[in-house]
């Protein structure tokens, strides 16, 4: 790789829901600078066309590959069910998705191994965290359940003043009396709802978040291709938005905690070569 060690780090996702993967990597990776693409303006992905959702991810990955990224994390579920496979084959830097993370972290929390996916509508057609799991534990028994409502709640910021929980409560009634001990949180907006969400489910059922076991890869990978930045002093993180910048601005500051996050606009292209 040509890259230079101290290259950023690029993450792209469908909105801002990958911010809950760049908050586990400015606590995890205090040295690397980070680059974010969300594509607030085109979001929700998980209804989309899988031809849509392809095209999307490789514009965001273009326009990083530009800014010089060392390494690019698909910080959305549905991008990875669809174009992780083609995103390795094009780039010559690493690429991390989130489900294979997801769906380690289920099974070593899981003691039944019978564990509900809450995902987008793209992402349980796709079925790829029951691939992902069956993988890894042939005899676990997943249940997948679209819930197209939860991204817009975060995406408009309403699940920071609104009243949500008709809205969880009605979305995840239909797995309310069904068996499982492990719910996987499959899509990455999905942890700003986790209270509201834990309320609506069982006592006891373990709620998974990919984020830390993606950024776990992530550290894995910068080690094993000697790419950690050096130390030095941390440089804040860089956020490109395709939609409104204040109602991306205003969830990062919430979510990440950074007192005027540095958010700016970007227009894609479309260099899709598929």
């Amino acid at each position: 790789m040509s890259v230079a060690n101290d290259s950023p780090i690029g993450v792209i996702d469908s909105g801002v829901g990958g911010l809950t993967v760049v908050k586990e990597m400015l606590a995890l990776l205090p040295t690397e600078k980070i680059i974010y693409i969300g594509d607030d303006a085109r979001c929700p992905y998980g209804p989309r066309s899988v031809e849509e959702v392809r095209s999307f991810t490789m514009e965001m990955a273009h326009a990083l590959c530009a800014m010089d990224i060392k390494m690019l994390v698909v910080a959305c579920n549905t991008a990875t069910a669809v174009a992780l496979d083609d995103l390795r084959g094009l780039f010559p830097f690493p690429v991390i998705g989130v489900i294979a993370p997801g769906a380690r972290a289920a099974l070593r929390v899981s003691t039944t191994g019978k564990i509900v996916v809450l995902g987008t509508i793209g992402t349980v057609k796709s079925g790829a965290y029951e691939y992902a799991i069956s993988a890894l534990s042939p005899n676990a028994r997943t249940i997948s359940l679209a819930c197209p409502l939860f991204v817009p709640l975060v995406e408009s910021g309403q699940y920071k003043n609104v009243d949500i929980r008709p809205i969880i409560k009605s979305s995840l009634e239909p797995i309310a009396h069904m068996e499982f001990d492990t719910a996987i949180l499959g899509c990455t907006h999905y942890p700003l709802l986790h209270d509201a969400i834990q309320q609506e489910l069982p006592v006891g059922i373990n709620i998974v978040s990919s984020a830390n076991e993606t950024v776990l890869d992530v550290q894995r990978t910068l080690e094993e291709l000697a790419l950690f930045t050096p130390f030095k002093k941390r440089e804040a993180p860089l956020f490109y938005t395709t939609g409104e910048l204040d109602v991306f601005a205003s969830i990062a500051q919430d979510w990440l905690e950074i007192d005027q996050p540095d958010v700016r606009h970007i227009v894609l292209g479309n260099p899709d070569p598929f």
